[in-house]
């Protein structure tokens, strides 16, 4: 009986006129279509997932320069609808976070989160102790041939060596309050910050804790990785920049880092 339902109705169908099945598509169905696609689209883009160039060295090796990245905005943030498709869950020890600098706003920062409220932090000799312990950092990252390698006390032994014009004239004035004997503690609501490359980041050290309304998401992966060096995000004139477009457009395959595509960010 079933089999023979579908045969009739195949058949009727088949007997119909081309007019009377196909339906073509209007201008205003098609307009309709490709909006709805664009909204989708842009709103992907601006509240689910964000494009991100990495434009220094604060992150070696986690991240390079010239890594494009894509950020995941709801997770990390708590703005993610429940279920297990998009599980939201706090910032976490050694999560990679993106977010607006304390001290630049307006200026988007990818740093790892090192201290959590409540979290007692101090560094010694360039070493993380956290809550008393040493931490083991394998994504920790020193450049002993480069000139900042050198011995940095501000740096290497925060917060015990404090040096007047280290730190933003904001953090300089409030990190006391938060010192308990060799430690800096984490007060509710926000977050320790470092990048992994410990010798030339300018991190939580330099300007201080970061609001946790102030993350915006944790890096998923990486789309795609140019070889590029600092000096190619340094202010360029109009023209320089179009050249520097048209290079990259024409050399496209050979300065493309192929192994780091899809290479996920932890």
């Amino acid at each position: 009986m079933t089999k023979f339902i579908q045969d009739s109705t195949l058949t009727d169908q088949t007997n119909q006129s081309p007019d009377e099945h196909q339906h073509k598509e209007t201008l205003p169905e098609s307009i309709a279509g490709f909006a709805a696609v664009f909204v989708s689209g842009l709103f992907i883009i601006t509240f689910v997932i964000q494009h991100f160039e990495i434009p220094s060295r604060s992150m070696e090796q986690t991240l390079l320069v010239g890594d494009h990245v894509f950020v995941d905005r709801l997770t990390p943030t708590g703005k993610a609808f429940p279920g297990p498709l998009m599980p939201y869950r706090n910032i976490h020890r050694g999560d990679v976070a993106v977010f607006v600098s304390p001290a630049e706003p307006g200026l988007y920062l990818v740093k790892r989160i090192i201290g959590v409220p409540g979290d007692r932090i101090h560094l010694r000799n360039g070493k993380v102790f956290l809550n008393g312990v040493e931490q083991n950092e394998p994504y920790v990252y020193y450049d002993y041939n480069s000139p900042y390698h050198e011995p940095d006390p501000y740096r290497d032994d925060f917060p015990a060596v404090r040096q007047f014009g280290r730190a933003t004239p904001e953090w300089s004035m409030a990190m006391e309050k938060y010192i308990e004997g060799p430690d800096i503690v984490v007060p509710p609501g926000h977050y320790f910050a470092m990048g992994d490359n410990r010798d030339v980041s300018y991190d939580s050290r330099f300007w201080g804790f970061v609001p946790k309304e102030n993350i915006m998401g944790g890096p998923l992966f990486i789309a795609w990785s140019l070889n590029q060096t600092e000096a190619d995000f340094e202010p360029k004139t109009i023209a320089a920049r179009i050249s520097s477009f048209f290079y990259t457009a024409t050399h496209f395959v050979v300065m493309t880092r192929w192994g780091r595509t899809l290479h996920l960010v932890h």
